[in-house]
């Protein structure tokens, strides 16, 4: 084989992936923009974030300093439950239904079905967590480290939802993922402000999911690493079981 078939050979690989990558890509955006309960989900996570963010700032009597930006994210905490929930159910209520089996049989390579859901996930979560984060911080937008909190807390969001959809491939049930994530999110800071020995509680403070929303607090979008390190960990882990078992 010449060099230059080679390399039409490879082009022409090249094209077919990029191409069923697209339609893969096209198919899953299609199913979520056509499930009116995912798009009320996402609708509702960016009113509870503004709502909620924007109530506990005029109620803790310092909106125009830094406890005014960190009071925003209470707003946050209350909305990534409701983005937690749809990032379960962009794959969980597949799962629940059976539909999981039609999907993977036009698409022989699973992987290519998660890293669809996930660009679409993304996606649809990113202008939501957008529109909540920006509601929740006008009062204190002409604040200096304004633009950084929000930029942190719109990835917050986003990765809780990629968060959420490698737990649910994991686990195959609506029920049971959401209670997990719910549990990391809300039970397991609970837990570590609970242990009598200080050094736990720093620990699981410092691996808690949770943890990530110091940026709220610092601007560092640095503090956002631990949560990179759960999604990337779930989802890897997602993805090779979505390979390995059946549907």
């Amino acid at each position: 084989m010449t060099a230059r078939s080679r390399a039409t050979t490879g082009s022409r690989d090249h094209r077919r992936v990029f191409g069923a990558g697209r339609s893969v890509a096209h198919a899953e955006w299609t199913k979520l923009r056509t499930t009116p309960g995912l798009i009320r989900l996402l609708v509702t996570a960016a009113a509870v974030t503004a709502a909620i963010g924007v109530l506990a700032i005029l109620n803790s009597g310092c909106p125009r300093t830094d406890c005014g930006v960190a009071m925003a994210f209470t707003g946050v905490r209350a909305g990534q439950a409701v983005v937690a929930i749809a990032g379960v159910l962009i794959i969980g209520d597949e799962y629940r239904t059976g539909m999981i089996r039609v999907t993977l049989a036009a698409t022989p390579r699973r992987v290519h079905v998660l890293i669809g859901k996930i660009v679409v996930l993304a996606a649809a979560v990113t202008p939501a967590a957008v529109a909540g984060v920006t509601g929740a911080l006008l009062p204190v937008h002409d604040h200096p480290g304004v633009l950084r909190a929000a930029v942190g807390a719109v990835l917050y969001l986003v990765l809780i939802a990629l968060l959420s959809l490698g737990v649910a491939t994991m686990l195959r049930g609506p029920a049971a993922a959401i209670g997990t994530v719910l549990g990391l999110l809300y039970v397991l800071p609970v837990v570590a402000a609970a242990m009598p020995d200080e050094r736990w509680e720093r620990r699981l403070q410092r691996i808690s999911p949770d943890a990530a929303l110091a940026v709220a607090d610092t601007g560092d979008l640095a503090r956002l690493a631990v949560l990179v390190w759960w999604v990337t960990a779930v989802l890897a882990v997602a993805a090779l079981l979505l390979r390995r078992r059946d549907a």
